[in-house]
């Protein structure tokens, strides 16, 4: 009887031993040359200009949002409007986008021109701030937000809001929520219609 349990043991291990013989074999077989995919470093973005000019022509208002010791400096950013938006007029808009924190800063904006597969602007509004339309869009008929148009309703006083997703799902139903991606720069501007 403990020749054949010794007998069983015996085979169990071989069996276990070959396995694992098995097992390092594939291992050192794998392709070694495979290089981890490096992750895609999100821009830093320090600076939010806005441009709204009247479709009917007329001065610019600049919105901007600066935030010169970056997203994760203990500073708030800065948010400033130069001047009231006038009731019931359609402007247009442009936005740069900068990151101060390079001498001289970087201009983002010319790399979300360039992935604009990668990117999309998500507008909001309340008060007396109206409809947003976009007035580009990327190499596949999506829209991007680089260049937008904005009405305003009556007198009084309204939020802008302006959200840049890197890597939204395209295309999406013009949510936030649709969109997923992650967020590289959102602010929101208090503005005054007159």
């Amino acid at each position: 009887m403990k020749t054949i349990k010794l007998n069983s043991t015996i085979m169990n291990i071989k069996k276990i031993s070959t396995l694992a013989l098995i097992g390092l074999f594939f291992i050192a077989c794998s392709n070694d040359d495979d290089k981890p995919d490096l992750l895609n470093e999100e821009e830093v973005i320090t600076t939010m200009t806005v441009t709204l000019t009247p479709a009917s022509g007329g001065d610019a208002i600049i919105l901007e949002s600066r935030d010169i010791d970056g997203p994760n400096g203990p500073k708030e950013p800065v948010r400033t409007v130069s001047g009231n938006l006038q009731a019931n007029t359609s402007y247009n808009g442009s936005i740069v986008l900068l990151n101060e924190t390079e001498s001289p800063a970087e201009d983002i904006t010319e790399e979300v021109a360039e992935k604009d597969k990668e990117h999309q602007f998500f507008f909001s509004s309340e008060g007396s701030i109206g409809t947003t339309t976009y007035a580009d869009e990327d190499g596949d008929g999506n829209p991007v937000g680089l260049k937008f148009t904005v009405a305003t309703t009556d007198a009084g006083e309204g939020k802008l809001g302006i959200t840049l997703r890197h890597e939204p799902k395209k295309p999406n139903n013009g949510t936030l929520e649709d969109a997923g991606g992650s967020t590289d720069i959102a602010q929101t501007f208090d503005i005054t219609i007159e």
